[in-house]
């Protein structure tokens, strides 16, 4: 393989035009193969971005032998076609969710388990900066001293009648996974709901710390709510806005102030977001062997997660979580 790994893309539907595409030159590698059941579409990406279009998976991959693959075209399609690609020696990057179901989660990291293969989701706030700068300042402090996290998280309106517009699935399963990357496994939650379009959410996590998250799509996609306070003993405390400004107190006193120059952080390089540094990370695993921050068993306790908010919400009572082990 050479330094610029070759890509495949199955699917050109308006996410992956938006956010994939564009990026996979900038990432540092080669497109291919364009995969989507409507031809045309293809075709377009095809001729915009660069790679021979096709309507079949399989022919592409005979053809093409690419060195990864990526899957953007729905959580039941990504859980049924990543084995297929993972079984071909063939390494996978899906976007999320990894699937419709915790359980189909798990079934494709037992075959990346069994294959040695890996298969990454694309949960994005695992790769913006603001977040990796929380997870480094966060691996300071012993486990025990974590106190809490709190996350206010909306959206505009989600219709919420299938599970590509469903807002907890769809929208707020990014802020699911990402206090399980920050915090670590959730023991116990209780959640409140307001139909499927709010929920209020107590965590309990196995280190101790605790949790809340009030997740809405009452709000607005062009104006983002995404505010985030994590508090350590001994007066240790950050504050992030909208993934991208932060702010770090230590021992009771200002240590770190960032303020980037942009009022959303939807126009950025894609560092800011995540979306070109997860893509890097795949091609950085592909190279070197290695894996990745958000290896499917990683996102398979995300979904376990979201399935115990769901579950609390509807019954109103508290859910203990628990993760199968591979």
């Amino acid at each position: 393989m050479s330094n610029d790994p070759r890509m495949a893309i199955v699917g050109a539907g308006s996410l992956s035009t938006k956010r994939i595409y564009p990026y996979i030159g900038a990432a540092g590698a080669h497109l291919v193969g364009v995969c989507d059941l409507d031809g045309q579409k293809a075709e377009r990406n095809s001729r915009r971005f660069g790679g021979r279009p096709y309507s079949d998976m399989a022919k592409m991959l005979d053809e093409e032998k690419p060195d990864g693959v990526i899957i953007c075209i729905g959580p039941e399609a990504h859980a049924e076609l990543a084995p297929i690609v993972l079984t071909r020696g063939i390494p996978v990057y899906t976007e999320k969710p990894p699937a419709a179901s915790a359980s189909a989660a798990f079934d494709v990291a037992c075959v990346s388990k069994q294959t040695g293969v890996l298969c990454m989701t694309a949960f994005k706030k695992r790769y913006c900066h603001a977040y990796n700068a929380a997870k480094a300042w966060l691996d300071r402090y012993e486990a025990a001293d974590l106190y809490s996290i709190s996350i206010d998280y909306a959206s505009a309106q989600y219709a919420n009648d299938s599970p590509r517009t469903s807002f907890l699935l769809d929208f707020a399963l990014h802020i699911i996974d990402l206090v399980g990357f920050l915090v670590g496994d959730v023991h116990q939650v209780f959640a409140f709901a307001k139909g499927l379009d709010a929920y209020a959410v107590s965590l309990e996590f196995t280190n101790g710390a605790v949790g809340s998250l009030n997740l809405n799509c009452g709000r607005s996609f062009s104006i983002p709510t995404e505010e985030v306070e994590i508090t350590v003993r001994g007066g240790n405390f950050m504050t992030i806005h909208n993934s991208s400004s932060w702010r770090i107190a230590e021992n009771g006193e200002p240590a770190q102030w960032r303020e980037p120059p942009t009022f959303t952080s939807a126009g950025d390089s894609g560092n800011e977001t995540g979306h070109l540094a997860e893509i890097v990370a795949f091609l950085q695993a592909i190279r070197e062997g290695g894996t990745t921050r958000s290896a499917i068993y990683e996102s398979y306790k995300s979904m376990v997660l979201y399935e115990a908010i769901a579950r609390s919400a509807q019954g109103g009572i508290p859910v203990e979580v628990r993760y199968e082990q591979l």
